[in-house]
């Protein structure tokens, strides 16, 4: 079992940390939609079948599903910060050489690669899980959250004027720039996490996972090209169904998992990311539908005749209002706490969904569905990473947030291939042009309706908490839950503890009061945490017997780490002495 290493260093975050890495976000969020204004003109400008064309869009998707959980755990193990820089630098190589090309498999191979990318959203979180002090993970777990649909949101616009205006290569030298910028921002202003995950990295259980998520991606994304009911298509099904079985089966033996499945299988983590998959299918739906409404001629009897650049600024609030939802995210989770956060989001996106069905008549209300929606989806997605820190360890925060983000993924993706399915057959045929029908948008806003609704079921049946003043400031890992746990049985037991008993001392044998004292078990995962009293004396209860460490800090001291063990019914008295000469504050 992974754990984390106990010397860790004073967290250091500039004031520029969190717009830094939310921006990093908004990279990644470019990168995925800057196709968007051209996607019906790929066949003609790589000159190829329109099916051919899909591969262009299909390979970002399947590379970053499988890049997401992976850069997670490699983020863990050799440093969050660094695999940021490794991911956006991919991304950049990618978008440069999509840039110089005009044939397919070159265009194909650099969209794969920039599909890497979308590894930068979990371990931008875990960093700031890594670094923040409590009061300001909340809001800006919500910005990196949200990232994505504010650089969905400005990107469609930017993206349209580009490629109205000059060559659609510019596109990605603008991507490949952006992510250059990003990297020197990075490198300038993140500091690495000190957190390290103990353990190897599992290529088998990497191997497996990519081998299980491009077999049931592929006949997705694909499936409307090669026929639902195709020997193709059911069969790729089939052999993801069985490769995934074996290796759930085979991350269950092995020592430090890719994907710890017993921490998902925690009804709050498991939860979480099943309602993550239904926001990412509401996401999809409005992005899908409503530039294609815009843009559908006057003529239709339904259209609403306005430019690609139009179109794109019509839709940019639902990325913009996911922005300026994050503080209020924070507000409301602090005092409400997530969940209850997540069940408000969800409302507000079903409430979206059903007036849009009767605001497709006038460009200006598209706008008010986009704000609505947007509202909405910024608490959901805010919500969601905030869930999944309650419930996992620190050591595994990237990967757990990894997996997370590619809920989200598979969200979209299913919600890319129904809407599509759904808008063809419902689709008019005038001089041979598949022509969508106004019928067609509102289903699909029924079938988004109905994916909220799923996951308000899914919200509610999560655990309540309680937010008080403790769970603020720590409610972000298990281990912080435990602490608090250990503290409530120290307060209610009116005499010493089965666990561990003494005083913090300086080097000169003084006591040190209000030094925190962390109890660490064999799996790193803190399992107890006290304050020492004014005489120094602390006192900690054990969950059970057997090897700890004893991590002691204190301002303007050393920190110490002590390895103890308990192995008896009685208390062990143990003294920690904060090292060396003390150090600034």
């Amino acid at each position: 079992m992974s754990h984390t290493t106990t010397d860790e260093p004073a967290r250091r975050a500039s004031g520029a940390t969190v717009p830094v890495l939310a921006f990093a976000g908004i990279v990644v969020a470019v990168m995925q939609t800057l196709l968007v204004p051209v996607i019906k003109d790929l066949p003609r400008l790589l000159d190829t079948s329109p099916s051919n064309a899909t591969w262009v869009l299909t390979s970002t998707l399947l590379s970053g599903a499988v890049a997401t959980p992976i850069m997670g755990r490699l983020g863990d193990l050799f440093g969050k910060r660094r695999m940021l820089i490794a991911s956006l630098s991919v991304m950049v190589v990618g978008a440069l050489l999509s840039a110089l090309t005009d044939a397919l498999v070159p265009m194909i191979v650099g969209r794969t690669l920039q599909g890497f990318a979308m590894g930068a959203i979990p371990l931008g979180i875990g960093l700031m899980r890594d670094m923040l002090p409590r009061e300001r993970l909340g809001s800006a777990m919500a910005l990196m959250s949200s990232s994505i649909g504010v650089g969905g949101g400005l990107a469609l616009p930017a993206a349209a004027l580009v490629a109205q205006n000059t060559d659609w290569h510019a596109l990605y030298f603008g991507a490949a720039g952006l992510g250059v910028v990003s990297i020197a921002l990075t490198l300038l202003v993140v500091p690495e996490s000190p957190l390290r995950a103990k353990g190897s990295f599992d290529l088998p259980g990497a191997l497996g996972l990519s081998a299980g998520l491009i077999l049931f991606l592929l006949p997705i994304s694909k499936g409307s090209d090669w026929g639902w009911s195709s020997p193709t298509t059911l069969g790729l099904f089939g052999a993801a169904v069985v490769v995934l079985l074996l290796w759930g089966l085979m991350e269950l033996r092995v020592a430090a998992p890719l994907v710890d499945l017993r921490t998902t299988a925690r009804r709050e983590v498991l939860l979480t990311n099943l309602a993550s998959i239904m926001v990412g299918v509401s996401f999809f739906v409005i992005s899908l539908v409503l530039p294609q409404l815009l843009q559908l001629p006057s003529e239709t009897g339904y259209g609403l005749g306005q430019s690609m650049v139009v179109a794109g600024l019509c839709v940019a609030p639902l990325g913009l209002t996911m922005m300026f939802t994050a503080p209020v995210y924070a507000r409301l989770s602090a005092r409400y706490g997530p969940r209850t956060t997540l069940i408000i989001g969800l409302v507000i996106i079903g409430i979206g969904y059903a007036g849009g069905l009767g605001l497709m008549s006038a460009a200006w209300q598209t706008v008010l569905t986009s704000v609505l929606i947007g509202a909405g989806i910024g608490l959901a997605y805010s919500s969601l990473p905030a869930l999944i820190i309650s419930a996992v360890p620190a050591s595994e925060t990237g990967a757990a947030n990894g997996l997370n983000t590619l809920m989200r993924s598979i969200g979209t993706s299913v919600s890319s291939a129904v809407i599509g399915m759904v808008l063809a057959n419902t689709s008019n045929d005038v001089g041979g042009v598949a022509v969508p029908t106004l019928h067609g948008f509102r289903v699909s806003f029924l079938i988004a309706a109905a994916a909220v609704a799923v996951g308000l079921v899914l919200a509610f049946f999560l655990p309540r908490r309680t937010p008080s003043a403790v769970s603020q400031l720590r409610a972000s890992s298990e281990e912080d839950a435990n602490l608090a746990r250990a503290e409530q049985a120290l307060a209610g037991a009116g005499q010493p503890p089965h666990g561990f008993r003494g005083r913090v001392l300086a080097a000169d044998g003084a006591p040190v009061a209000r030094a925190k004292v962390t109890l660490i078990d064999r799996h790193g995962r803190q399992a107890g945490a006290t304050l020492s009293d004014a005489d120094g004396s602390y006192a900690l209860a054990v969950p059970a017997q057997g090897p700890y460490v004893l991590a002691a800090r204190a301002a303007g001291h050393a920190p110490l780490a002590h390895a103890a063990t308990h192995d008896g019914d009685r208390p062990v008295d143990l003294d920690l002495s904060l090292p060396g000469e003390t150090v600034p504050a």
